[in-house]
């Protein structure tokens, strides 16, 4: 991974369809829109997903009776039956489910896996030799031979029936036989796997022999576990299947499955996904990798604790030897790569050979590679006899049996699907394939800079991220292939505290987002090199983890993008806003101010304007800005100062990584060319103002999608103003805390208590003596990051003439003002300073009263 840039991506989603979600159903708004992002736009369509319960009858297969009828006729007559099936966990499981559904009818019936080193994948002319030798009158294939028209040919030959069971994808020309097979049989969910399949056929054939069709389900858990370790997509008919098998496996008394769950170290009653397919499912394949797979379908069909035992620990030792063989393949495959010219090392695609690699971990290496240089990856192992056997991984957005298939010229055998697949090949021809399929990579996925893209569903805050959300989420699993894990990204975070874990194979610190902190893992990084006040975005899993008795949620890490520069505190303390006025319009605003009355309050809206809808939550403001910034809606932010919160939508934690561009920001002390600016929201379009520009442009709200209020406004008048533009699909969201009603306080004390503001003007014009022009300009404005608005200059000079402490003339146009000594002034004097202060009073009773209780 090291070396490639990374990068994540937010999808736009409709927030009204989030909002009808969460209402609807009762979600919190990160699950809402996660569900909607995946394309789950209506409440019933995200009922019917989180409930997982679709399910189609056998009979659904067009093909069903076909199918039957020799099996139903081979046991009647005591045939023997063998079930042919493949050596990966969906051929195992699919064995054995068949196996024991056959006997159970009282069928003769044993079964054969080919091994994956001597025989190869799937039915094969000397497989059909070796069965015949022994007696077998009909082969039933389960999740494999869709492709195996010779095979077949040949046992038909031989006076052996053949039934056809599989989910692959088939060649040009099918099998002469009876066919089970989801896209081939009419049946209404193509995705199942091979087990899938063949326990469809146990329940017709149970059916038809006058047993109940749901003795079945005893074999649910087998089911869940093919399903999960063949990385079909857990949507459909799978989630409910795995749902089902994965309660079943929690209490299973299958002496099989419970040896298998004590050698992982897994605990039944909290078994997952999750553990299926890292924990369960490796052991099983280990043995068909190195060895043969026959002791999966044994350990599966036992009744004999003992000799499950005895077999799972085999199977335990296999994946032990297994994780050896694969490193040391590994090893000798990124070599090979390495020593491979620069135009074929860095081509489109990898294509790596070596001899005496074991064939039964070039796919794991395959895949290792595909996912470490973000390319597709065929790895092919050379044989004592000279026989090349490789398996291949791809990655998103190219079809790698469709890439076989433009290259099969150059190979002698090949098949699986868009992601995965399989293939044989002369040694003499790798070269030439090696060219054929590097070209026909680059012409599929094209130029452009590799990026590791991390999928985000949901932008969330510290304080959003507890125990209530971790098992909110577990609803929307199974999680796997075509439904992966909900990933949530906490914007601008801080990690801290980290600690080593797993003996330094891992490590754990506390993420800190605002005033709120939560604790995480970090699986297979001894550490993180990040300071404790360097800002990260983190992408992270939220789970449920039970440990010792406790319940509690835990983040897992799944990536981090730093973001640096000392531009990048949200807070805005080291971000720039600048802003100039020109002096016509500084003194027209001067005097516009000047001759209001001191005491005026805000405009309230015009009659019959339409409210926004009101979305309070609490959580990082942050975050809640950059969700909505993601959606792909216009959003203004509106504060208590622009420009001292400039940095919160700029910089480089700026929200414009979310994909809103570069912010407009425009505060009170800008031109009002600038401000107006903001008044047409554009799709996508981030803005920032800030109260004292509202006031200027009190239409400025009226049509932003989204109104967020990061700090409270200090008035109900311009709570009101804010909410300009309502209608459906309009939303107003306050986010403040107390923290940010504090920072309002303050500004309302600079502008309308004026004590503070007054002290440093008089500074400023004492320090300047009597002055016109733009050098009064220059005093009244003062210096620093954050001048002062004309407004404010207004205010403050007003008082001080009125107290006599200052003294303002104009001659033939030429404004002169001066000051003179302010000892014992009482500021109370001033009726002006009394009319602020009382707004100033009542400002800051309104915001205090916004405080939580």
């Amino acid at each position: 991974m090291a070396g490639l840039p990374k990068s994540f991506t937010a999808e736009p989603y409709s927030y009204e369809d989030a909002r009808a979600l969460s209402h609807g159903l009762g979600l919190s708004e990160p699950v809402a829109i996660a569900l909607v992002r995946r394309g789950y736009h209506s409440p019933e369509q995200a009922r019917r997903f989180l409930e997982a319960d679709e399910s189609h009858p056998h009979g659904a297969f067009d093909s069903i009776g076909e199918v039957c009828a020799p099996l139903l006729a081979a046991i009647e007559r005591g045939g023997l039956i063998t079930v042919h099936g493949d050596f990966d966990v969906d051929g195992v499981c699919a064995t054995a489910i068949s196996v024991g559904a056959l006997r159970d009818l009282g069928a003769r019936c044993d079964w054969l896996i080919p091994d994956r080193v001597s025989d190869g994948y799937g039915l094969s002319e000397a497989g059909v030799d070796a069965l015949a030798s022994r007696g077998t009158e009909l082969i039933l294939t389960v999740d494999c031979a869709i492709t195996a028209v010779d095979a077949v040919a040949h046992a038909r030959q031989q006076g052996i029936e053949v039934v056809v069971t599989d989910h692959h994808q088939p060649g040009p020309e099918l099998p002469d036989c009876p066919i089970l097979h989801p896209s081939l049989s009419g049946y209404p969910f193509s995705e199942l796997c091979g087990a899938a399949v063949a326990w469809k056929l146990t329940q017709a054939l149970r059916e038809a022999a006058g047993h109940d069709a749901a003795e079945a389900d005893r074999d649910l858990d087998l089911l869940a576990l093919a399903t999960v370790a063949d990385v079909v997509p857990l949507l459909g008919e799978n989630r409910s299947l795995v749902r089902r098998g994965i309660e079943l496996a929690r209490r299973t008394r299958r002496p099989g499955m419970r040896a298998l769950m004590a050698v992982s170290h897994c605990e039944p009653s909290t078994l997952d996904e999750g553990d299926l397919a890292f924990r369960l499912a490796p052991r099983i394949n280990a043995s068909g990798r190195l060895y043969r797979a026959d002791a999966g379908v044994e350990l599966m069909l036992t009744d004999d604790h003992d000799r499950a035992g005895s077999i799972a620990a085999e199977l335990d030792r296999a994946n032990l030897e297994r994780r050896e063989t694969e490193r040391g393949v590994e090893g000798a495959a990124s070599a090979a790569l390495s020593e491979l010219p620069e135009r074929l090392r860095e081509g489109a695609a990898i294509v790596v050979a070596g001899r005496g690699w074991h064939p039964g971990v070039v796919g794991i290496v395959a895949s290792r590679l595909a996912e470490r240089h973000l390319k597709p990856a065929i790895v092919i192992s050379i044989d004592a006899e000279g026989r090349g056997r490789g398996s291949g991984r791809s990655v998103p957005g190219y079809d790698l049996l469709e890439g076989l298939r433009a290259c099969s010229e150059h190979l002698q055998r090949f098949g699986g699907h868009r992601a995965a697949a399989g293939l044989e090949i002369d040694p003499e021809r790798i070269e030439a394939f090696r060219e054929a399929f590097l070209s026909h990579a680059g012409a599929a996925i094209g130029p452009g800079e590799k990026v590791r893209t991390e999928r985000i569903d949901a932008v969330v805050g510290g304080s959003g991220i507890g125990l209530e959300l971790a098992e909110e989420l577990e609803r929307l699993g199974p999680f796997g292939a075509g439904n992966p894990n909900v990933s949530l990204l906490v914007p601008s975070a801080r990690i801290r505290d980290v600690r080593g874990m797993g003996e330094g194979k891992h490590s754990r610190f506390n993420l800190h987002s605002g005033v709120n902190r939560a604790l995480t893992v970090a699986f297979g990084r001894p550490s993180i090199a990040v300071g404790e006040d360097e800002p990260v975005d983190a992408a992270v899993r939220l789970e449920v983890n039970q440990w010792n008795g406790a319940v509690e949620p835990r983040l897992v890490l799944r990536e981090m993008y730093r973001l640096g520069g000392e531009d990048a505190d949200s807070s805005g303390a080291a971000s720039e806003h600048r802003c100039e006025v020109s002096e016509a319009e500084w003194w027209e605003r001067f005097d516009a101010e000047a001759a209001k009355a001191p005491g005026g309050r805000v405009s309230a809206p015009r009659a019959g304007s339409a409210e926004r809808e009101r979305v309070r939550r609490g959580g990082s403001a942050a975050a809640i800005v950059a969700e909505l910034v993601s959606s792909g809606d216009s959003v203004l932010v509106l504060s208590a100062d622009a420009s001292r919160r400039a940095g919160f939508a700029a910089g480089a934690a700026g929200l414009a990584r979310f994909g809103a561009g570069a912010p407009l920001i425009a505060c009170g002390r800008c031109p009002l060319e600038a401000i107006e600016t903001l008044r047409i929201a554009r799709s996508g379009r981030l803005a920032m103002a800030d109260y004292e520009a509202l006031e200027l442009v009190p239409d400025l709200a009226a049509d932003y999608r989204h109104v967020v209020l990061v700090d409270p406004p200090a008035s109900p008048g311009l709570f009101e103003l804010a909410g300009v533009g309502g209608g459906p699909g309009r939303y107003l969201h306050p986010v403040w805390a107390d923290a940010e009603i504090d920072f309002a306080v303050s500004i309302l004390d600079d502008g309308y208590g004026l004590r503070r503001s007054l002290r440093s003007l008089f500074i400023d014009l004492r320090a300047a003596g009597p002055c016109q022009g733009e050098t009064l300009r220059g005093a009244l404005r003062g210096g620093g990051r954050h001048p002062r608005s004309p407004e404010l200059a207004a205010r403050c000079t007003s008082v001080l003439a009125e107290l006599e402490v200052a003294w303002i003339e104009a001659e033939s146009g030429v404004r002169r003002l001066g000051a003179v000594s302010s000892e014992g002034t009482d500021l109370g004097r001033s009726p002006a300073f009394r009319a602020y202060g009382a707004r100033h009073e009542e400002g800051t009773r309104y915001l205090e009263s916004l405080r939580d209780p």
